[in-house]
């Protein structure tokens, strides 16, 4: 399963999580992390119990505060056995946290749980630390099978901006994309842009992102869904060119050769297996 956006919605507000569903979001991310106050994290528990209740119209991800803090346990009582996709688990910093927070999951869910229902793990990366131990938490255990960086929380603990030109994190974003290839898992999750009304500047972080290997980007307003998807899906061009790319090599396969031309471009077997790529990535949204 690919996200181009996956929406954050506070767990201590019913209607804002009702209005999401609503929405183009490929996924909703209820928050009982940033987005609730600490007086309020029993309230907003409570409540995401409760709106749980009955199975969400589209896969939805619970973020869970961080392993160190006091609120773990609680969270993933709140979320485990509930008709979710999977967990967010914020400031993951080591392996360790995932394996301790996967433990703590296959007791909540029993052993009755077949290994393809068990929630999915998305360790949220926010820290330089976190962003160094990406690899090891990637492979940390068989629940993980994307990253999601956070830009907020790590231009804070780097000491820098969030700035509209992004040269912040090409070091993290990058990375996330090549941890998560050698680990065997999916693309990242992009961080959400904070400049709610500046469209440029989101589609130009969205982009960025998108260049660099991610699969999607997380968004906090519904403006921003929009655009975030039209960036992270193949447009109409991209896909006839991949069509006419998959066409011309298996003829010419067929009759033994290995490299040609298209439109004045070489093409061999990687950039095919791009193409290929790209007509997955469109079929599975319902594009080709």
């Amino acid at each position: 399963m690919l996200y181009r956006s996956m929406l954050f919605a506070p767990g201590s507000d019913t209607k804002k999580m009702n209005k999401a569903y609503g929405l183009e979001a490929d996924a909703i991310i209820l928050d009982l992390e940033d987005a609730v106050a600490h007086s309020q994290k029993a309230t907003a528990r409570e409540q995401v119990k409760e709106f749980l209740g009955s199975p969400p119209a589209k896969p939805t991800f619970v973020r869970v505060n961080d392993a160190k803090t006091p609120f773990i346990l609680a969270d993933l009582q709140a979320a485990a056995g509930k008709p979710i996709t999977g967990i967010f688990l914020a400031k993951t910093e080591s392996a360790e946290e995932v394996k301790h927070v996967d433990w703590l999951l296959s007791l909540l869910e029993g052993e009755q749980v077949p290994e393809k229902q068990k929630l999915e793990l998305v360790p949220f990366l926010e820290t330089s630390l976190g962003v160094e131990k990406a690899y090891d938490i990637a492979c940390a255990c068989p629940r993980v099978k994307r990253l999601a960086l956070g830009g907020n929380d790590f231009t804070t603990d780097i000491g820098t901006p969030y700035s509209t030109t992004g040269d912040e994190f090409f070091y993290a974003r990058s990375r996330l994309v090549v941890a998560s290839r050698a680990a065997g898992i999916e693309a990242p999750l992009d961080t959400v842009c904070p400049f709610i009304k500046d469209t440029d500047s989101l589609q130009e972080d969205a982009k960025r992102a998108q260049r660099l290997g991610f699969q999607g980007k997380m968004v906090i307003h519904p403006n921003q869904i929009g655009p975030v998807n039209t960036i992270f899906s193949p447009s109409e061009k991209e896909i006839n060119n991949a069509r006419k790319i998959v066409a011309a090599f298996e003829e010419a396969e067929a009759k033994g050769t290995g490299v040609i031309q298209v439109d004045g471009k070489m093409v061999e077997y990687p950039i095919v297996n791009r193409a290929r790529q790209v007509l997955a990535i469109a079929s599975a949204k319902g594009l080709a």
